[in-house]
């Protein structure tokens, strides 16, 4: 069953200019390459397009720009809405509401460490505060707090609850997600690296990051796990790995924003604290992107 964002969501790189400013017109420019190479849904403003060091300001505009061009295209746009204030998550979430955003992404709260029952009541006042579709997002390695499996079921009986985006790597985790949450409830992989496996589970798609530069390689191996050519998927997953492993190298999004300048895309500079990728770094995202025919 296709997923509600389609197969492949693009966590999109925030472009910057050299100054540091949000560069809106380049944010067009890159999610209209997106869509127009196997990008469904665009997320704007995740972990990947550096959504701490927006303002609430900034991520209107790059909402805004986004939308315009999944306007143009007929795809989506999904904005990153979560942050560690329940509060903060509600307003930012009424704004991507009121610009049109088709759903929200919301991570769980990241330093303050809610307790399992804190969770439930944060994502559902977000989710109340909007009609559209939530995506939770499950990523302890960033957060330091897991979305345990009941809790996900519990999460998963909010009406407008649709998925998760799911970066535990626990593949019996989310066999027994997908076997006992109530259907139509959607899992996305968080990670490039554990798609294939998330597909043959029954996952619908991937939030991805290399998706970046091979976004119509990464859904046709979708689709040929749907279609059950298992085989043909798993020679185009070996064949992506390396891809998969250079763009997390080091921290993320430090090697996609090296790759989309060797690319010609646009990306510019990280804001602090994250920097550009070293000699070393580059290189190895250089090798891995000429392997994949990238470059």
């Amino acid at each position: 069953m296709p997923g509600t964002f389609g197969a492949v969501a693009t966590a999109m790189a925030t472009p910057f200019a050299d100054d540091g400013a949000l560069d809106a017109q380049g944010a067009r420019r890159l999610a209209a390459h997106l869509f127009d190479h196997g990008t469904d849904t665009v997320v704007a403003a995740g972990t990947t397009g550096e959504s701490p060091t927006l303002t609430h300001d900034e991520k209107r505009t790059l909402w805004e720009a986004v939308r315009e061009v999944a306007s143009e295209k007929g795809k989506k746009l999904v904005c990153g809405t979560g942050t560690y204030d329940t509060r903060e998550s509600i307003e930012l979430t009424e704004i991507a509401t009121h610009i049109g955003a088709d759903g929200v992404l919301v991570v769980t709260p990241y330093y303050n460490k809610p307790p399992q029952r804190a969770l439930v009541e944060h994502f559902r006042m977000v989710a109340e505060s909007t009609d559209r579709p939530v995506i939770v997002y499950n990523i302890p390695g960033r957060t330091g707090t897991r979305i345990e499996h009941p809790t996900l079921l519990k999460l998963a009986e909010v009406p407008n609850i649709a998925a998760v985006k799911d970066s535990t790597g626990d593949l019996d985790g989310i066999a027994k997600l997908l076997r006992e949450a109530p259907d139509g409830f959607q899992v996305y992989s968080g990670d490039d690296w554990a798609t294939f496996g998330y597909v043959c589970l029954g996952a619908v798609g991937v939030v991805s990051v290399a998706s970046h530069f091979v976004g119509d390689r990464i859904g046709e191996m979708v689709r040929q796990i749907e279609g059950g050519d298992v085989a043909s998927a798993r020679k185009m997953h070996q064949d992506l790995s390396p891809l998969y492993s250079a763009l997390f190298c080091t921290t993320s999004p430090i090697p996609l924003k090296a790759g989309l300048e060797m690319a010609g895309l646009p990306g510019g500079p990280l804001r602090p604290p994250l920097f550009a990728a070293t000699e070393d770094e580059s290189e190895i995202v250089r090798r891995a992107l000429a392997d994949a025919g990238v470059l």
